[in-house]
């Protein structure tokens, strides 16, 4: 408040002064506060030192001082103590833990824990971009079968190589029509990026099963990374125990609405009259099958019409065979000459080995009529067939000419035929073998010094209705017994299915479940027993794991779709819908990432 006084000059109230401090906080420096009131300027000038210094002296100044100094001394301590952590945790052997002595049966798990905890706190993530991709799949192989094939070769403490990788995720398996789905739709999801119907693949959703004019529109046609990556002109291959026309090698190039049509013999003839063809000829007639690099595998059956069986390698007798006179191994090498590339055919183990991989640019290995024996029945010897870990070495031999990378897919296919007989034994000696070829070629990539620059994956297309059941001891045969059922007493084993053809086994004379027993169940042909009697061993639905180390692998990370897969690897390798301009790949190149 100001008043005016009998001389014309301006007097100001004591108790007024606060009000007028923080008032002068907020006006312009040219504002003239005293002529506004009535004052002089003369006054201004006597009293605007005053006024500065009542400013610095208020309470409401000297409390936003020391209110701002105190918030920016604990933001410097919060910084100081963030930095000082994140710098211990990032790295382990910075960080200090108590030493404790305890009982043995305690200091085992704590030593195990630790242990486990610097590989984790020291784990860095591989930001570069891939340069090659190998994609092991492993056909059947779901949670349970992993955890039993863990316990059969290494018991309960040890772990499958992949187990190692740094970086999973969970995979969920249904396809576009089914909860549980099959082999074929399964692929098309990992390769293609893409959920499609039951039994058809390389054909979206669109395409019912048995639709041949409806797979014959391009439009509905799932493209993959091997086709993305031959377009950028990587080199591509597939390795597989099975047939190579069978449904997961299939779904890589194959583009048909019915698994079954392997070779004409699974055909109609208006279907063939409608211009369809069968996976065997599109696999060596067809654009993408026919730049594929390395093709490893049986199925001579579906390529070469009328082959006979042998007792060394027989007929696959529920899959049907070629019977029009085709010999697709022959053409294949015909086409390769007429290119002018260096090409080969190989048969057997020796030819195998003594093929000049680095010397050669395409190769058609064809070891077994139908699909390849299980590893431990397979011929060692120079006319026998090959096991997973020979194939894939020797495709990346091949592969590994270009420098412009490659793709490669393996997979472990007879642990899929393992248990749809109701085998475990087999099925788990399978994984084993997988677990062999993801060892030899981590290996191979280390002494290349391409494990960085390489994305590895292992992963499975889905499960199978295997249990772990009753409560064995700790070391127990993981194929022998684990306990009595409780109605009438007889033993059952650790393993068995939820359905089989062989597994629902009924004592006549009884009339309850067989006793296990009385059998060798850890005999190579002992089909373990199983709730519901089916044609075979069914499916499983539950979700599968993914593992993975090396170049993005960081991006398998929680519960994904199954698809999500073929868009992690088109991703991280540049390929498909995320390819690089040409003079980004060339920087790429001069600079890799």
């Amino acid at each position: 408040m100001v008043t005016m006084s009998s001389t014309g000059t301006d007097s100001t109230k004591l108790g007024d002064v606060g009000l007028i401090e923080v008032q002068l906080d907020s006006l312009d420096s040219s504002h003239n506060f005293a002529v506004q009131n009535g004052g002089t300027p003369g006054m201004k000038s006597q009293s605007d030192g005053q006024q500065q210094k009542n400013v610095f002296k208020s309470k409401v100044f000297i409390i936003a001082v020391t209110f701002s100094s105190v918030l920016i001394v604990a933001m410097c301590i919060g910084f100081l103590v963030h930095y000082e952590f994140a710098g211990d945790v990032s790295d382990m052997e910075t960080v200090a833990f108590w030493h404790v002595t305890l009982p043995q049966e305690q200091q085992v798990w704590y030593d195990r824990g630790i242990d486990e905890l610097k590989l984790a706190l020291n784990r860095e993530l591989n930001r570069r971009r891939a340069k090659n991709v190998v994609l092991f799949v492993g056909d059947g192989m779901g949670p349970n079968t992993v955890t039993a094939a863990r316990i059969y070769g290494f018991k309960e403490e040890g772990l499958l190589s992949w187990e190692r990788f740094p970086h999973m995720g969970l995979l969920k398996t249904y396809c576009a029509d089914k909860q549980v789905p099959d082999s074929f739709s399964t692929a098309t999801a990992l390769f293609g990026g893409v959920k499609v119907n039951y039994e058809t693949g390389g054909v979206d959703a669109n395409v019912p099963l048995g639709n041949c004019s409806a797979s014959l529109n391009e439009a509905n046609h799932v493209q993959t990374i091997l086709n993305w990556a031959q377009v950028d002109g990587m080199r591509t291959g597939f390795v597989t125990t099975t047939r190579v026309t069978h449904a997961t090698p299939a779904a890589l190039y194959a583009h048909v609405p019915d698994r079954r049509w392997e070779c004409e013999a699974g055909m109609t003839a208006e279907q063939q009259q409608q211009g369809c063809l069968d996976i065997a000829r599109q696999l060596v007639e067809q654009s993408t099958g026919r730049q594929i690099n390395v093709i490893m595998g049986g199925g001579r059956q579906m390529l070469v019409s009328n082959v006979s069986g042998t007792d060394a390698d027989p007929l696959d007798t529920w899959a049907g065979h070629s019977a029009d006179g085709r010999n697709l191994i022959r053409d294949w090498a015909q086409y390769k000459a007429n290119q002018g590339v260096s090409h080969a055919v190989v048969q057997n183990n020796a030819e195998l080995r003594n093929l000049d991989g680095q010397n050669t640019d395409y190769v058609l290995g064809i070891f077994a009529n139908g699909h390849l024996k299980y590893d431990h029945e397979r011929d060692q010897g120079d006319e026998g067939m090959p096991s997973l870990s020979n194939m894939t070495l020797k495709a990346l031999e091949v592969l590994g000419n270009s420098d412009k990378g490659y793709l490669l897919v393996v997979e472990a296919g007879m642990i899929d035929q393992a248990h749809h007989r109701g085998n475990a034994r087999k099925a788990l000696s399978e994984v084993l073998a997988l677990n062999e070829a993801v060892q030899a070629v981590q290996a191979h990539l280390k002494a290349k010094d391409q494990l960085d620059e390489t994305l590895l994956i292992v992963t499975a297309d889905h499960s199978h209705s295997l249990t772990i059941n009753g409560h064995p001891e700790r070391g127990a045969d993981i194929l022998g017994m684990a306990g009595n059922s409780k109605t009438e007493g007889t033993p059952y084993t650790t393993l068995t299915y939820g359905t089989s053809y062989k597994g629902f086994q009924v004592d006549p004379e009884k009339n309850q479940r067989q006793n296990p027993a009385l059998s060798d169940t850890t005999d190579w042909e002992y089909t373990q027993q199983a709730a519901i009697n089916t044609n075979e061993n069914l499916h499983g639905g539950s979700d599968v794991t993914i593992h993975a180390r090396g170049a993005m692998s960081y991006l398998f990370h929680g519960v994904h779709e199954q698809s999500y897969v073929a868009h992690v690897i088109s991703y991280a390798l540049r390929i498909g819908r995320f390819r690089d301009s040409t003079i980004a790949e060339s920087l790429a190149e001069l600079m890799p990432l």
